[in-house]
């Protein structure tokens, strides 16, 4: 267990205040998301758009291009969160079955795209799980987007991957963030399903 705590204090000592301020702005827009808060895209924003540039930094150009994908998935959801629709915000709802096939489409071309780049294009060697976890997050952010219960078994899938991927390599503290996300995520999936449960109609628009 020792070697865990060396590897977290380690971690933290390198840590950049660019990577700090990432870090904070990603927990807290998982935290508004759960809480069902528009401000779930400001938070995130600032987010990605430093992992923007710590990828870029870092020579993680595939990484980078990613988050250039949630930055636009997060202005659509901005957009898309902030619509009247009959003087009402927009509701949770689960996934029909059109949603569901275009996730899993969606999931299974982003993954497939991904594990030919890294593994003919990299010196990756974990590129299965890394398409694998990238894969089920970019779904997530388009489920989120359009608000859609469903987004958090993506994020869940997502994290469980991304813990013991991150721990394998010995970046301790990444593998504690998968982890916070990770509780995070199921306590979204909780108060969502909550929500419908109890047939708690979207806030009215004054």
């Amino acid at each position: 267990m020792e070697w865990i705590f060396e590897g977290l204090l380690a971690g933290l000592n390198q840590m950049t205040w660019i990577e700090t301020i990432a870090f904070i702005f990603g927990v807290t827009s998982v935290w508004y998301e759960k809480q069902e808060n528009i401000l779930v895209f400001p938070t995130g924003l600032v987010n990605v758009t430093l992992s923007i540039y710590i990828c870029y930094k870092a020579l993680l150009f595939a990484d980078m291009g990613i988050n250039g994908y949630y930055v636009l998935m997060s202005i659509y959801g901005w957009i898309n969160w902030s619509r009247k629709r009959d003087g009402c915000t927009l509701p949770i709802t689960r996934s029909n079955f059109s949603d569901l096939f275009k996730s899993a489409v969606l999931t299974g071309s982003s993954f497939l795209v991904l594990y030919f780049g890294l593994k003919n294009f990299t010196n990756s060697d974990v590129p299965l799980w890394d398409a694998l976890t990238t894969s089920f997050f970019i779904t997530a952010m388009w489920l989120v987007a359009r608000k859609k219960f469903e987004n958090w078994h993506f994020w869940i899938i997502g994290n469980l991957i991304s813990v013991p991927l991150y721990f394998s390599k010995g970046l301790i503290l990444f593998s504690l963030q998968y982890l916070i996300f990770l509780v995070l995520a199921i306590a979204g999936l909780v108060a969502w399903r909550k929500k419908i449960e109890r047939g708690t109609f979207p806030t009215k628009v004054v």
